[in-house]
């Protein structure tokens, strides 16, 4: 039996480092680091590691909203959205994730792409 996406990215340890790494990657993109400059980030990564941890298979530990309602009214654009998946791609390089999983993650935020971006 193949391991759930959650635990080959390395279970909470693994997934809260990964979120953390985006979130700094984030904060140095030009392209949207004005969209974090009143943010509290400590409650942005462990947001972005909640949320991550459940959409993989781990526990349900995110309290947050939804996608849509987080991005609702925020208009951001293709090159945006673009960014943070770049972002993100090159914080699961950071941890060495494999190249399967690094295409899981991407499948599952195109999915969301139409919560996100603003049409």
């Amino acid at each position: 039996m193949e391991l759930s996406l959650y635990e080959r990215l390395g279970g909470s340890d693994g997934i809260t480092k990964i979120a953390s790494d985006t979130v700094d990657l984030h904060l140095k993109n030009a392209a949207i680091a004005p969209r974090f400059s009143k943010s509290d980030i400590p409650s942005l990564k462990k947001g972005a590691a909640n949320f991550f941890i459940m959409g993989t298979g781990g526990p349900s530990v995110y309290e947050g909203k939804d996608m849509l309602s987080t991005h609702k009214g925020m208009n951001i654009s293709d090159v945006e959205f673009n960014a943070v998946l770049d972002d993100i791609l090159q914080a699961l390089e950071m941890n060495d994730v494999g190249q399967k999983e690094k295409e899981e993650v991407l499948f599952v935020l195109y999915g969301m792409k139409k919560d996100i971006v603003a049409m």
